[in-house]
């Protein structure tokens, strides 16, 4: 198995023009902004109020409730069917393949399990990046929090949800959603940097094994998507060190 993210792709037959075609299309994805085309659609730019964020929390204080949790759901959505998309379609080109003999029985779990998710995951990263660079948005969008839980949903739930947990823990603390995730990126760091594993989808509906040993790239694959997010809260943690970063208030539309 290489430790090669690229390599290991394209010896699992999917080719180079695939891959490619596969991370535009997510990147395009990713450019889909609910909380920028809500704010449109009430007449505002969602860029130029609060906290200037296109994301979940500002689109909540600007918009409304509903509005927050309306972009909140369908950001993580984006999230996780595109990269549920690709491993999809990357497993029907696989079965297309296989039954024209082209790939054999040895091979086929290994294929179906490793490529897929590969696949997946680096689709994921550029569905991230559409999000917080939209071209079709002047590359101003969100920091990336929502998708990126829904990015992780797919890779792993239980991961995934463990870090969602910590951001409520601390945002009902707190009350500093900033704070929650950037606390919940360190303690993420700080698991798969110790284990060196994930288990991807624990739902066998989706995938075709219930473990996946992550290497060297796998966990550079993590720490480059929290890295993302660190850097587009570094307004945040200016706000946060001078203790003027604002809270978040559970009693009304502000």
């Amino acid at each position: 198995m290489s430790n090669n993210f690229f390599i290991a792709l394209t010896e699992t037959w999917i080719p180079v023009w695939a891959v490619v075609l596969a991370c535009v299309l997510a990147y395009f994805a990713g450019n889909i902004n609910p909380a920028i085309l809500l704010g449109k659609a009430q007449g505002v730019d969602i860029r130029a109020q609060g906290s200037g964020n296109a994301g979940a929390t500002n689109a909540a204080r600007s918009l409304g409730k509903k509005a927050g949790i309306l972009t909140f759901a369908i950001d993580i959505a984006k999230g996780w069917l595109t990269c549920f998309l690709a491993w999809a379609i990357s497993n029907g080109v696989l079965n297309a393949i296989h039954a024209e003999g082209a790939i054999g029985a040895a091979d086929e779990s290994f294929v179906y399990a490793y490529s897929g998710i590969l696949l997946g995951m680096l689709c994921g990263l550029f569905v991230i990046l559409g999000h917080m660079w939209p071209a079709v948005f002047g590359f101003k969008g969100g920091k990336g929090v929502s998708t990126t839980f829904g990015v992780l949903l797919f890779v792993n739930p239980l991961y995934a949800l463990s870090l969602f947990g910590i951001v409520i823990i601390v945002t009902l603390i707190f009350r500093r959603v900033s704070l929650s995730v950037l606390i919940a990126v360190a303690l993420g760091l700080i698991v798969i940097w110790q284990t060196g594993a994930l288990t991807p989808g624990g739902n066998g509906r989706y995938f075709e094994v219930l473990y996946f040993q992550f290497v060297s790239w796998e966990r550079i694959w993590v720490t480059i998507v929290f890295a993302l997010i660190i850097w587009k809260h570094r307004a945040n943690i200016a706000r946060l060190v001078r203790g003027q970063e604002s809270k978040l208030s559970f009693g009304g539309k502000k």
